[in-house]
């Protein structure tokens, strides 16, 4: 796959956001080619490059959350910073901000201004809480989200208090959600031969109540509020995980009756089967401490290999629960190349995530990690402003960049 090959080679995407879900939405762009132009305040620049482990002083994360994009600096509360940025938004297709409803406006950069300067541009506003009603004002971050979107009080251990996810669960699935929705706006765009643009407003915990729907669908036509349930499951039994003889924990599921009926023939359990207790999913549920202890007191006395390689040869499925220096040793992930190396300037070689999905024609890449606060700014203000480098002199001494 060369670069002119890439999917999305075409696309030009103008990145204002900061942190985290936002800027994300557009790396998953930026992986299948789009030109990204992260836009960063001169001074201050993405608050994520202080986000997360360092290392030399330097964000790691910042690495692969930016990664395959062109960094500039440009104040956007300036009048200069605003004529350029016009400049550039005439020559984008997509937009990404963050800041919170109203911001643009006040620095005169509202919608209106933004179609005069280029009438189809489609702008990906991402907020704690939308861009209207009554928390629309208010500042938003993913821990606030998941707490709000109902998904900590149904996670976390049997009895306890809810828990909040160990990593950026609601920025992660709001960039994906973003990511999806530009794609569909621009499909909308060149299928039905659309000439203008539109806002597409996301926050941060809806995206999370979408894959709450069993829980919310289920209190709403029967009343059940879920609560915290460690490992185990109210849609299915068996569910949980379990400790091998050599101390390995493994998760499994039983997620449909013939998954079900193989773990049952793996712990050469097949009466189970007929057992009225077991017979089916409503059964197993309402008897579900029975069955774990069941499945536990075999999983007990093998080891990890033998309970996969017995689980595996009945067609049952049953999986490590993995720490990441486990995953970074899988050989199945290995071979299906999950992970990648990236040599980077101040770090050296980097082990990242690779691009997901995998695409049999158009695979999308990973050229470059996140760039230096305004590595691009001169290239790009003088290929896509056409700014001289008197100009740009001029700029940096204002401050402007």
């Amino acid at each position: 796959m060369t670069e002119n090959n890439l999917p999305l080679k075409e696309l030009k995407v103008l990145d204002i956001s900061t942190m985290l879900a936002a800027p994300w939405a557009s790396t998953f762009l930026a992986d299948f080619g789009a030109d990204v132009i992260k836009v960063e305040h001169p001074q201050y620049g993405d608050h994520a490059r202080k986000y997360g482990a360092q290392k030399n002083g330097e964000s790691i994360f910042w690495k692969t959350l930016n990664r395959n994009k062109r960094g500039m600096t440009l104040n956007l509360n300036s009048s200069e910073g605003k004529e350029i940025f016009l400049k550039l938004v005439s020559k984008t297709d997509v937009l990404v901000e963050n800041f919170r409803p109203g911001t643009l406006d006040k620095w005169g950069l509202s919608w209106e201004t933004l179609l005069e300067a280029n009438p189809c541009i489609i702008v990906l506003r991402t907020s704690g809480f939308g861009q209207e009603g009554p928390y629309a004002k208010r500042g938003g971050f993913g821990t606030v989200a998941e707490a709000m979107s109902g998904f900590a009080s149904l996670n976390g251990v049997k009895d306890g208090s809810p828990t909040l996810p160990g990593m950026a669960l609601a920025d992660g699935v709001s960039s994906i959600f973003g990511a999806l929705s530009i794609m569909i706006a621009l499909y909308g765009q060149i299928k039905n031969g659309l000439n203008e643009g539109q806002q597409i407003d996301i926050n941060l915990y809806e995206p999370l109540m979408r894959l709450l729907e069993p829980q919310i669908t289920a209190y709403d036509q029967l009343g059940i509020i879920p609560q915290p349930i460690g490992n185990s499951s109210l849609q299915t039994a068996p569910r949980n995980a379990y400790l091998t003889k050599d101390l390995t924990w493994v998760a499994l599921s039983g997620s449909s009756q013939s998954i079900t009926e193989n773990i049952f023939r793996a712990i050469n359990r097949e009466e189970l089967i007929r057992n009225p207790k077991f017979i089916n999913n409503k059964a197993r549920l309402q008897n579900v401490k029975e069955l774990d202890e069941i499945i536990s007191e075999w999983i007990s006395k093998h080891t990890y290999e033998q309970v996969v390689e017995i689980f595996n040869s009945t067609g049952a499925v049953v999986g490590p629960m993995y720490t990441i220096p486990q995953l970074l040793e899988d050989p199945h992930y290995k071979q299906r190349e999950s992970f990648i190396t990236v040599r980077d300037e101040d770090f050296g070689d980097m082990r990242i995530p690779n691009v997901v999905a995998k695409f049999s024609k158009t695979p999308g890449r990973v050229k470059s990690l996140g760039p230096k606060k305004g590595q691009h700014t001169a290239e790009i203000l003088k290929n896509d402003v056409k700014l001289s480098d008197t100009q740009i002199a001029k700029l940096v001494e204002l401050g402007i960049i």
